[in-house]
């Protein structure tokens, strides 16, 4: 049985803050983001992060905000970071920090004890993909440590194993779990080390930077 793709808080190794993402009509998606709480004054409300990078996030408020205004958001950890919103489109804001933040330091706090979902990480590399006798390249956009999401233009089976090469990463075994157009979502028959992931995490983002 296919399962569905699951949405859940994007963590971007970009230093730029994220921008509105338009979605396709008829597109659906479970979502499990990341709980926040956002402090505006003396106001304090809930909020869902959906995407975060060094230098902004992206959430959905539980209370009205408007371009301009000075905010503060605290995560699972307690910390504050202090920034401003700079834009509001279909329930979202975007917020841009006053200093960068360390996502991947962020990352590996937030993995720590008891989590519902393993938070995703946007990584921009090529994976080659297994199925039997044929090896694909695929565009890889984001990498927890129970499974990847890749996009191709291959027809490949859902619920078939495959065995994954990550530059860098080890070979990691696993079944497709579920198709979305061009996207294909791995899940990985073995969890991966968290600090495996987290070094390599911090090997692709100096790489990024140094393209940049």
């Amino acid at each position: 049985m296919e399962e569905e793709p699951v949405e859940t808080t994007l963590y971007s190794l970009s230093d730029e803050a994220p921008e509105p993402v338009e979605r396709r009509d008829g597109e659906r998606h479970l979502t499990l983001f990341r709980v926040g709480s956002v402090t505006v004054g003396d106001r304090r409300e809930l909020c869902l992060i959906k995407n975060i990078s060094a230098g902004g996030m992206m959430i959905r408020a539980y209370c009205a905000l408007t371009a301009g205004t000075r905010i503060s958001i605290e995560l699972k950890r307690g910390e504050q970071i202090h920034g401003t919103v700079s834009w509001i489109q279909d329930g979202s804001a975007g917020i841009e920090f006053d200093e960068r933040v360390d996502v991947v330091e962020l990352l590996a706090n937030s993995m720590e004890g008891p989590r519902p979902r393993m938070p995703r990480v946007e990584v921009r590399c090529i994976a080659s993909v297994r199925q039997g006798s044929q090896v694909y390249g695929m565009r890889a956009h984001d990498i927890s440590q129970g499974g990847l999401k890749v996009e191709s233009a291959r027809d490949l089976e859902v619920g078939s194993d495959v065995v994954v090469t990550l530059p860098g990463l080890s070979t990691q075994t696993g079944v497709i779990r579920w198709r979305d157009g061009r996207s294909y979502g791995i899940t990985f028959n073995r969890l991966l080390a968290l600090t495996e992931l987290v070094t390599w995490l911090q090997q692709q983002r100096e790489l990024l930077r140094h393209a940049s």
